[in-house]
């Protein structure tokens, strides 16, 4: 079956993520476009993804709890992960290297921590969208060592990007890739290519989200779809 999937999305705790995209809403959102698995992946931090669970339950949406993680190359990777312990246990390590920068709010917005009715719960005073520390390879094999997926996002964009950054794409073992345009001009290694909306404001949910050939809708279901790599892509 085709299953409409959204794999890299932000909230309010981005410090580029609209204070009115909510975990909640962001579910919400996604249901009405029929959107049937979903990740919310914010900026080297975690601390939203519980009320984005209690949202993605209520929504009947398969959530995966996500970080985009800024590389010591300042590349950007998602890691997703079926659980939400996992998650967190990965989002408090990515957290733990970055450095001690005071986010500025004039310069970079907020960093909102929220329940599931979108109360704030906190402001993250340090700035998440620094690099992690981290390189990029590291964070594949740590995040795939912890079994996540682990998918380099937007490689073809001009900025935190393996291919604007490195150059080119190192042949590791990726769950899959994300695009902004098809087809990539590098070498991919056959891996599969989602596009997914990269939201970071209401309005921009779902609109690069894609189909991907399913036998089921779980985490096991979508790698082995991931693995097949049959993706119809949104007009």
């Amino acid at each position: 079956m085709l299953v409409k999937v959204d794999l890299h999305n932000h909230s309010c705790l981005s410090p580029c993520g609209d204070d009115d995209l909510t975990p909640a809403l962001l579910a919400v959102e996604a249901m009405e476009q029929g959107i049937e698995i979903l990740a919310l992946s914010d900026h080297n931090c975690a601390r939203n993804l519980p009320a984005f669970d209690q949202a993605c339950q209520l929504c009947s949406i398969m959530g995966l709890f996500g970080i985009e993680v800024t590389t010591v190359e300042e590349v950007h990777v998602l890691t997703l992960f079926e659980k939400l312990k996992d998650a967190m246990e990965f989002g408090k390590f990515i957290e733990f290297l970055l450095p001690p920068i005071k986010n500025d709010i004039r310069l970079f917005g907020n960093q909102l921590v929220v329940n599931l009715e979108g109360e704030v719960l906190e402001r993250v005073e340090r700035l998440l969208i620094t690099t992690s520390g981290i390189s990029f390879g590291e964070v594949v094999e740590e995040a795939l060592s912890r079994d996540a997926l682990v998918i380099p996002a937007h490689i073809d964009r001009y900025a935190n990007s393996v291919l604007a950054n490195l150059g080119f794409l190192p042949d590791l073992p990726y769950s899959a890739l994300e695009a902004i345009r098809l087809p990539v001009q590098a070498e991919t290694y056959h891996k599969t290519i989602l596009t997914a909306s990269d939201a970071h404001s209401l309005a921009q949910v779902g609109r690069r989200s894609c189909f991907l050939e399913l036998e089921e809708i779980s985490f096991e279901g979508l790698k082995a779809g991931l693995c097949r790599g049959l993706v119809s892509y949104k007009s």
